[in-house]
């Protein structure tokens, strides 16, 4: 190992026990610098913008923010070393990926590998940005339903439950979330919001619109080939045939 370069570290898991051991098992490797740590992912998010740091131990089930969520909101994510007690099912879909893992409870040889491995890589200046995508594109493939959405704007970050949310509408590359106060970009597709947003809630009426059933007014015939969805707040919204067929059969109409 070398040891030529001094690297910063953070720390983000929501046990202390879990902290401990890897502070512990880092006193072997005097070139990486514990820079500090935090127990959710609103706090971690902050140390990460603020400090920049090289390598992150990244939980993945905490409060506020989880780590899937804190890493979907990095421009440019650090260098990552899962530390989770996810089952191994859910971690062999992130073996395929060049960022490493380390399933609670671990060794300090298994630690060791993992942290060797972020080495070469730092002393190489290579962070692997594309693994960090292929573990977010992963996640966005498992067909779990969203219990709330995280949108960062500017430096604050909203976290936005599903129930709240009216309607949404494609936007180029976005994806404009509407609720009742307020409109948020998401950087997601459409698909990605039909395929984890509740189908018994969420209905996708047209290519560019889902909307939120519980805030749907009424629906009008609008043209030769498409219908037009009233929402209670007033909003116009498309319906294709095919969107109107979905919604017809949902609401039972």
């Amino acid at each position: 190992m070398t040891q030529e370069s001094n690297y910063r570290v953070l720390i983000i898991d929501d046990e202390p026990p879990a902290r401990q051991i890897i502070r512990d098992y880092l006193k072997a490797y005097p070139n990486l610098s514990i820079e500090g740590e935090y127990s959710d992912g609103f706090s971690g998010l902050k140390a990460i913008q603020e400090v920049k740091p090289d390598l992150i131990f990244l939980d993945i089930q905490m409060p506020k923010l989880t780590g899937f969520e804190l890493l979907d909101l990095l421009d440019d994510p650090p260098l990552l070393i899962f530390s989770t007690a996810y089952d191994q099912f859910a971690i062999k879909a992130f073996e395929q990926n060049a960022i490493d893992y380390l399933l609670k409870p671990y060794s300090r040889d298994r630690f060791a590998q993992a942290v060797e491995k972020a080495l070469t890589s730092l002393n190489a200046g290579t962070k692997e940005p594309k693994s960090v995508e292929g573990i977010l594109e992963t996640v966005n493939e498992q067909p779990d339903l969203l219990a709330r959405i995280a949108v960062k704007i500017r430096h604050k970050v909203h976290v936005i439950p599903v129930q709240e949310i009216r309607y949404l509408e494609a936007d180029g590359d976005y994806v404009t979330i509407h609720t009742e106060k307020d409109k948020f970009l998401k950087e997601k597709t459409m698909k990605y919001f039909e395929t984890h947003l509740d189908p018994g809630r969420f209905i996708r009426i047209h290519r560019s619109a889902i909307i939120n059933v519980e805030f749907m007014d009424k629906l009008e015939y609008y043209d030769k080939e498409s219908y037009a969805v009233l929402m209670k707040d007033g909003a116009r919204l498309k319906a294709s045939t095919s969107g109107y067929k979905v919604l017809k059969e949902a609401l039972k109409l």
